[in-house]
């Protein structure tokens, strides 16, 4: 067993773990943003909010905390089972392409990230239809759903299976933004890792140059008997918050309208009566009596509530696969 292969489900555990730490974080801005995104202003049934925090002050005052956290169930589960499944989707495609290439480059990038997102949207899109259903909900709601359980039953017995995957155009569109996201954290990277390398080797000792021999003739041994072998970058948890943000917020301006449509595409019917029949008629009606703004509603909440989340969530993932992968090598060496 190769070294990537048997390393691919640590970094599905990492990616679980910042998953679930991002989540818990910002849903209260997840919600404020799902309502954004669907108040086209034709439905009664739907607050309208005056900006974010007034959205945020409202719904906690008036559904409380339960309020903020509706939806967090399935969100807490689909986010944990998507960012698990995409660094696991994404590493394994990457260490395939990689077969018949010297080093990585921008194209297995980006078709690393398509391809892990893509194989998660399709195991995942129930739950985020569920999850913005729940979110939509208000006190005023009729035939609330109770929770998860309650409102996947209610949907297959309503609507049908079918039902539990709209929006999955749009969401394969999103693919998208794994593919900017992970491509650009990727290469933003290694030029960082690369810059401060130089820095380092400007400022190169003599103890320096003789720590790094005895590492590179540990690592050697190391490789001729088959053991792993780990050496953490020269990147701090700082970089890794500003390497996620920045990632973040060029995939997001790219890919918000295929948000927009996927919320609205998941509404609940109204008296059984979809609101758009499919993603090519949720496009001509949001540009007909919107306009561009209507593609962009909730931004505001998405980009802070996915800027600090997505420092959050590769700080804990390149911290804890740092931590499996340096108590691996280390288990591996007590060993022989």
């Amino acid at each position: 067993m190769t070294q990537s292969t048997d390393w691919r489900w640590e970094n599905a555990t990492a990616g679980s773990v910042a998953g679930l730490a991002t989540v818990t974080f910002s849903h209260p801005l997840d919600v404020v943003r799902t309502r954004f995104q669907v108040n086209d202003g034709r439905n009664p049934n739907l607050p309208t909010y005056k900006h974010t925090p007034h959205a945020l002050f409202t719904i906690g005052r008036s559904e409380g905390l339960r309020g903020l956290y509706s939806g967090f169930c399935p969100a807490v589960l689909g986010s944990t089972i998507s960012w698990g499944l995409y660094f696991f989707f994404y590493n394994r495609a990457k260490q395939r392409y990689l077969k018949n290439q010297q080093e990585t480059t921008v194209h297995i990038h980006l078709a690393s990230a398509a391809e892990a997102g893509g194989l998660v949207c399709l195991f995942t899109n129930p739950i985020w239809l569920v999850k913005t259903r729940l979110q939509l909900q208000t006190p005023q709601n009729t035939r609330a759903y109770t929770g998860l359980a309650d409102a996947l039953k209610t949907i297959l017995k309503d609507e049908g299976w079918r039902a539990l995957y709209k929006g999955l155009l749009p969401g394969l569109f999103l693919v998208t933004h794994g593919a900017i996201q992970f491509t650009a954290y990727e290469e933003l990277r290694k030029l960082l890792v690369d810059r401060r390398d130089k820095q380092m080797a400007s400022i190169t000792t003599a103890a320096d140059l003789l720590a790094s021999f005895r590492k590179k003739l540990r690592d050697f041994r190391d490789k001729q008997r088959g053991l792993s072998s780990y050496t953490p970058e020269s990147l701090t948890t700082v970089d890794y918050a500003v390497l996620g943000a920045s990632s973040k917020l060029a995939a997001s301006l790219a890919t918000y309208p295929f948000q927009v449509i996927r919320s609205r595409l998941q509404q609940r019917p109204m008296n059984g009566v979809p609101r758009y029949m499919d993603s090519w008629h949720a496009v001509k009606e949001t540009a007909r009596l919107e306009g561009v703004r209507g593609f962009y509603r909730g931004i505001t909440a998405n980009l802070l509530k996915n800027l600090p989340a997505a420092s959050i969530t590769f700080i804990v993932y390149e911290n804890v696969l740092h931590l499996l992968k340096l108590a691996k090598t280390t288990s591996e060496r007590a060993n022989n």
